[in-house]
């Protein structure tokens, strides 16, 4: 093969490759579990919000007790509401209230998830709230992981009591570079940028990570930090990405909220 015909050959492979994974990476980034729960656990109820472009999803919800804010819980991007009630049952056994909201795509919801989707899927869950009388004042917003996306973009669209960011990342290129140094960023569809929205959330900003992160590496939480200089920072030695699952994690969320966020009337 001549030096011209393997330079084209190559020049093709890369065109088909680069192709190939712009159109399929969101079934990479969105591995929605094929196995999720058919209904609630004790305690909770099936709720179905409804998006802005005409999706009925899926979610579970639990009622605050007398004085508890509301807490609405984003989860991660191999995750469905089966992690997310493992992920919360410290804010649970704190009388918080719980809607773990489900994304279009996962669980059995129609449609497919995407960073704009995602947004809709979490104002469908706060207006939701808002029509049971729970205004977005009396909402916590938790992120885990990609979840983290859709709670600061939440952060900043509503006036929200606090934004609690586990595991979270200063945006998705972010993550990919660190990954796959290889992938240009611009290759990367959906942004989820975090740390380019951190300073105009007006609600306090809460950030913990694990010291032993090799998914959503800590750096991402420096990066935050940076972003948002006046945020509540903790980093968990010992702690992987599987930090929001671990009971000393729930306790932390715990202890930050009751510490720092007076209970309503």
């Amino acid at each position: 093969m001549s030096l011209a015909k393997l330079g084209l050959f190559f020049l093709v492979f890369v065109v088909a490759a680069t192709a190939l994974l712009y159109t399929q990476q969101r079934q990479l980034i969105f591995p929605a579990p094929s196995q999720y729960p058919q209904g609630p656990p004790p305690g909770f109820r099936l709720v179905h919000p409804q998006t802005d472009d005409g999706l009925h999803l899926s979610a579970f919800y639990r009622t605050a007790q007398p004085g508890q804010r509301t807490i609405v819980f984003f989860h991660g991007n191999g995750d469905n509401l089966l992690g997310a009630i493992e992920a919360t049952r410290g804010l649970a056994a704190n009388g918080n209230g719980l809607m773990l909201v489900e994304y279009r795509g996962y669980g059995g919801n129609p449609g497919s998830p995407g960073e704009a989707g995602l947004y809709r899927d979490g104002d469908a869950a706060i207006r939701w709230l808002a029509a049971e009388g729970i205004a977005a004042r009396e909402v916590i917003v938790v992120g885990n992981s990609i979840g983290s996306g859709p709670a600061t973009e939440m952060a900043l669209r509503h006036d929200v009591a606090a934004l609690m960011l586990v595991s979270g990342f200063s945006s998705l290129p972010d993550v990919v570079g660190e990954a796959m140094p290889f992938v240009p960023r611009w290759l990367v569809r959906d942004r989820f940028d975090n740390a380019g929205k951190l300073a105009r959330v007006k609600a306090p900003v809460f950030l913990m990570h694990g010291a032993d992160d090799t998914l959503v590496k800590p750096a991402n939480l420096e990066r935050l930090r940076r972003a948002r200089p006046d945020a509540t920072v903790v980093l968990v030695a010992g702690a992987g990405h599987e930090l929001a699952y671990t009971p000393a994690a729930q306790a932390i969320l715990v202890d930050w909220i009751n510490g720092n966020l007076k209970t309503r009337p």
